[in-house]
């Protein structure tokens, strides 16, 4: 078999995150975007846990020195596009994996700023965030918090008055490092989920999107991971950004129920839709 060329190569994204069993969100759900997306990914592994397609019981975090070992094994053989991160396990694990990336500081990077779990499990505690907020948002090209989380990571905790809105949301997270901040509006109570990009100038593009009934597992892995696949893929930051909505969107839109929880995006939707048009 010939060799393939290095120009040839698909683009590499890796990803930090936790293991889910149910495939729905974690690093499986960024594996199977990344995948459907035309990139190869790459994948290191943050924590474990238990859990379905109700909840999370139990997490246990890898060691961050382990952590950092996976990152640099893969980051010393493989040509890497684009980084993505999501459930990050610890204070430890925030701390290498921010010594990683400030070796590579010219390749992107998407920080889905997990907290909690779709039915509010919490996912990170005080001294995680203040780890992201201090380590890994200076070091961000694009934030993609939903409008709870981008709230809780730009409060004021000394000011218990606080209560900024998510424009002003964004303006103190790019003020803390980031490049951009895609703040989704699915927790709020729109007739559409309204989702808006910021920048240093403000608001640099907005889309509706139909609000789809349920419940979903995983969407918010799946916008970013489609995020980081589009940047790895050559595009520029507002195109990434809208057509990995429009993705994840159908991926949603064509979801199922496994179990006794929630939905799981279908990522590979357009197979399916293949398959139903060969059949006809």
């Amino acid at each position: 078999m010939t060799p393939t060329a290095p120009d040839l190569l698909p683009p590499m994204v890796l990803t930090f995150a936790a293991a889910d069993p149910t495939g729905g969100a974690g690093i499986q759900a960024d594996l199977l975007t990344l995948a459907s997306m035309g990139c190869h990914p790459l994948s290191v592994v943050t924590a474990l846990t238990v859990q379905d397609t109700t909840g999370v019981e139990a997490v246990m975090a890898i060691d961050g020195g382990w952590v950092a070992d996976q990152a640099r094994a893969l980051l010393e053989d493989m040509p890497v596009a684009a980084f993505k991160l999501g459930m990050l396990g610890s204070v430890e694990a925030i701390a290498a994996i921010a010594e990683v990336l400030s070796d590579y500081p010219d390749i992107p990077r998407v920080l889905d700023p997990v907290l909690t779990s779709g039915r509010g499990d919490a996912l990170a505690d005080e001294e995680m965030i203040d780890a992201m907020i201090e380590l890994l948002l200076p070091q961000t090209t694009i934030l993609t918090p939903n409008s709870l989380e981008a709230r809780r990571l730009a409060l004021d905790e000394d000011n218990e008055a606080d209560a900024p809105d998510l424009p002003e949301c964004a303006r103190r997270l790019i003020n803390a490092g980031c490049g951009y901040v895609l703040v989704t509006g699915t927790h709020e109570g729109t007739p559409q989920v309204v989702n808006t990009l910021y920048g240093s100038h403000g608001a640099v593009r907005s889309d509706s999107w139909e609000r789809l009934p349920g419940s979903y597992h995983g969407s918010g892995c799946t916008l970013a991971s489609a995020i980081a696949a589009n940047l790895a893929l050559g595009l520029d930051i507002a195109e990434a950004v809208r057509d990995a909505q429009e993705y994840t969107w159908q991926t949603l839109a064509a979801g199922f129920r496994p179990g006794m929880g929630q939905y799981i995006p279908d990522r590979f939707f357009w197979a399916r839709e293949d398959e139903d048009e060969q059949d006809q």
